[in-house]
């Protein structure tokens, strides 16, 4: 999962959740994250999903764009970077991660070691007999 959290503008303080990709962010309406600030165009970033890179963040074609301030037009994203696109600062980070219960595995990984001593001194047991 991923967060966009806005850090200036008329949304600052907004988060927004990426949870298909591609990703657009623009003044569309068919944007999936529409922001209306000065300097954003229509369709103005798109994020990607890449399994062999990550993340890919494209700007569109001459729409003027930076992450951590350095312009760029297609570029991979890591936790924290800060994207900015017109007056919009945003920042992209990786949602926090939910562990499983893992008490049935420990269960059955003790209950085996448990069994495993049993059958040894069992059978130590019945080799010094």
């Amino acid at each position: 999962m991923v967060q966009l959290k806005v850090l200036s503008g008329k949304m600052a303080g907004t988060e927004v959740v990426a949870r298909h990709f591609p990703f657009r962010i623009g003044r569309s309406a068919a944007a999936d994250f529409r922001v209306e600030e000065d300097g954003v165009w229509e369709e103005h970033l798109a994020l990607a999903f890449d399994s062999q890179a990550g993340f890919v963040l494209t700007a569109q074609p001459n729409a003027l764009a930076a992450i951590n301030g350095q312009p760029f037009q297609e570029a991979v994203l890591r936790n924290g970077d800060s994207i900015e696109i017109g007056a919009l600062k945003i920042r992209f980070w990786l949602g926090e991660t939910r562990q499983g219960s893992l008490r049935l595995r420990e269960w059955l990984t003790w209950t085996a070691f448990v069994l495993i001593t049993a059958a040894q001194l069992g059978l130590i047991y019945w080799l010094v007999r």
